[in-house]
């Protein structure tokens, strides 16, 4: 006898060829409907293109025939999932197992935006979070360095995820970065095709394994990475890294622009304050506002975006970077409080989101 149940049991064997997993688990299925000799059902596919998605129907009706005999009536409708990043996450072909991707960002370079990055990532793991990073400024990386990791290099998997690469670990976060691949002395100097391409295979030639959070260090300003990665990766929201200084602020407002687009349509987290002031430790009541005074705060304002957090120009939070401990992991000290704000402030926005 055939039931709506007994239908998606047959259906459960008809693996989605680009997910590696069977339609019933990714929800795929909907609308079962059995009268008399005559199922229906929709499934939605991963791929639009005609072809894959007959190759998917043949599959179903094969299955359910399997099950229920030749003479059953088949009407199965296939359609194609919206974008990736429309999809919920198990649907998803890239990244399907990291909960939420985050890139940050910054108009203009020297603001801070890898220090910044380096810091949450670090947070969120000191929290029990699993987070995996992706150093994505392709012509200048940083978290080699950032994370004491720059001696070492990506292994390879084996058994089911082999010839995938194993990002570099420490303080609980997963590392990637081209870094990992060049000599310390050797210029990355690639056209934007070549660069495109290495920042592609860094999300799907890699063995990322289940994340609740990536995040993704931009290089700065608004140019072939940054096109390829909205158009690849399915952010969940991005962080923009500013200094008070008019001259960054200005180019900050070019990258919010630029993930509001309409074509893009990216939720803007909100924008960070970087060396927002100086306080020497001689003088801890002072403040000296050294690149201006709340001026991403007022840009927050103006754009109508979340002001994430203002972290002071503190010379240990150098130092921190230089040496490979992020400043997030001292404790009891201003440089952690502020960044750990930050942190707070970015859950709340995803939340909202």
């Amino acid at each position: 006898m055939m039931t709506p149940e007994s239908i998606l049991k047959a259906l459960a064997f008809v693996t989605e060829p680009e997910l590696k997993k069977d339609i019933v688990t990714l929800g795929l299925v909907s609308n079962v409907k059995v009268e008399g000799n005559t199922v229906s059902f929709l499934v939605r596919s991963s791929n639009p293109a005609l072809h894959y998605r007959k190759r998917l129907e043949e599959a179903c009706i094969h299955q359910v025939r399997r099950f229920h005999g030749d003479d059953v009536a088949i009407l199965a409708e296939v359609e194609a999932l919206p974008k990736s990043a429309d999809r919920p996450v198990e649907q998803r072909k890239v990244l399907p197992n990291v909960k939420k991707i985050i890139a940050i960002a910054s108009g203009k370079g020297g603001v801070g935006k890898s220090t910044v990055t380096a810091n949450l990532a670090a947070g969120l793991a000191k929290r029990g979070y699993k987070v995996g990073l992706v150093d994505a400024d392709i012509y200048g990386p940083s978290m080699p360095i950032m994370f004491d990791v720059f001696d070492e290099k990506p292994s390879l998997a084996g058994d089911e995820e082999k010839n995938k690469i194993v990002p570099v670990e420490n303080y609980g976060v997963k590392i990637l970065s081209i870094g990992f691949f060049a000599e310390a002395n050797q210029a990355i100097v690639w056209r934007g095709p070549m660069a495109s391409k290495a920042l592609s295979q860094m999300f799907t030639d890699v063995h990322w394994g289940e994340l609740d959070f990536m995040l993704i260090d931009l290089p700065p300003g608004t140019g072939d990475i940054h096109l390829q990665l909205v158009q690849q990766i399915p952010l969940d929201g991005v962080v923009i890294v500013s200094t008070p200084q008019a001259v960054a602020l200005a180019d900050a407002r070019k990258g919010v622009g630029m993930f509001q687009l309409d074509n893009i349509k990216i939720p803007v987290l909100g924008i960070v304050e970087n060396m927002s002031w100086f306080t020497p430790a001689e003088l801890p009541e002072n403040k000296y506002f050294i690149f201006g005074k709340e001026g991403a705060k007022l840009l927050a304002e103006e754009l109508n975006v979340p002001l994430l957090g203002q972290v002071p120009l503190v010379q240990s939070i150098r130092e921190a970077g230089d040496v490979g401990r992020p400043a997030i992991l001292q404790t009891d000290t201003l440089q952690a409080a502020a960044f750990d704000g930050v942190i707070d402030n970015v859950l709340k926005s995803l939340d909202n989101a």
